[in-house]
């Protein structure tokens, strides 16, 4: 099956340097640039994902093609409505994903990951998470409407595509009409904040208007401070995987009830028992 991400790589790499030698020419005091040790870490996280990525779309086509299969309709990949139909399922699906990976802890634990730089350039984009399992559930539905397993996984490559060019500071505010209705680098600026007003906030891929209709969106305002409102002081790739997942073992071990260790899994980042 082709995989339009793999083919995208060169693209990427290409962009990235790109990038980053445009901050050394021209460059921007208000701007952070690349950091050589922060940049390797988003790449081996990168190529780690790709790697894991390979055998787990097996069992992705493998579970979508068994919900085509026992769907009640088949739709026609030749309309055009049923493209239109796809993004827009393919959107809101990747709303609620991107929506519950900030608040459910389990879930945060995978996510986490692509917040951990305290940088924003295009190879932060690249810093993905080694545990891709919680996206499935998220996107099995759409076969079950009668979108083949081909199509929901060129939608999902495509969105993907789009939001790697999201994750720049070399890009300010776009036309008005444009950052009204779209995912742009400066509503993913916000989105990747530290500061109080920008966390759990602009979860759209493509679009913006799920965050205006939901009540999730704040614009790009005060100085974006990237990172974690915890910062882990670490560039081994291993220990960004799997920081999170370590951390909610260590509560579950001083958890002193069940509703205790429910909550240090299910509950939001952050949550501790009432003393």
């Amino acid at each position: 099956m082709f995989d339009l991400i793999l083919h995208a790589i060169p693209v990427f790499v290409l962009c990235v340097v790109l990038e980053a030698l445009s901050f050394r020419y021209l460059a921007d005091d208000d701007e952070l640039g690349y950091e050589s040790r922060d940049t390797r870490t988003s790449l081996a996280m990168g190529i780690g994902s790709s790697i894991i990525n390979i055998g787990w779309k097996l069992v992705v086509v493998a579970t979508y093609a068994g919900l085509y299969l026992l769907a009640p309709v088949h739709l026609p990949t030749h309309n055009p409505l049923t493209w239109v139909g796809l993004f827009f399922a393919d959107e809101i699906a990747y709303y609620w994903y991107h929506r519950t990976h900030h608040t459910i802890r389990l879930f945060w634990a995978s996510h986490v990951v692509h917040h951990s730089s305290r940088r924003y350039n295009l190879s932060t984009a690249l810093r993905q998470p080694w545990t891709p399992f919680t996206a499935l559930p998220y996107w099995a539905p759409l076969a079950l409407l009668g979108f083949p397993p081909w199509m929901i996984l060129l939608q999902q490559s495509i969105s993907l595509l789009y939001q790697f060019f999201v994750h720049t500071e070399r890009v300010g505010m776009l036309w008005r009409p444009l950052e009204f209705v779209m995912n742009t680098p400066s509503h993913h600026r916000a989105h990747h904040g530290s500061n109080t007003q920008y966390l759990d906030k602009n979860y759209g891929g493509i679009l913006i208007i799920w965050d205006r209709l939901f009540g999730t969106f704040e614009p790009e305002g005060e100085r974006v401070v990237y990172g974690l409102t915890k910062n882990i002081e670490t560039f081994n790739p291993l220990r960004v995987a799997t920081h999170e997942f370590a951390a909610i073992l260590g509560d579950l071990r001083r958890a002193h009830s069940w509703g205790a260790a429910f909550g240090y899994v299910f509950r939001g980042p952050g949550w501790s028992p009432e003393p």
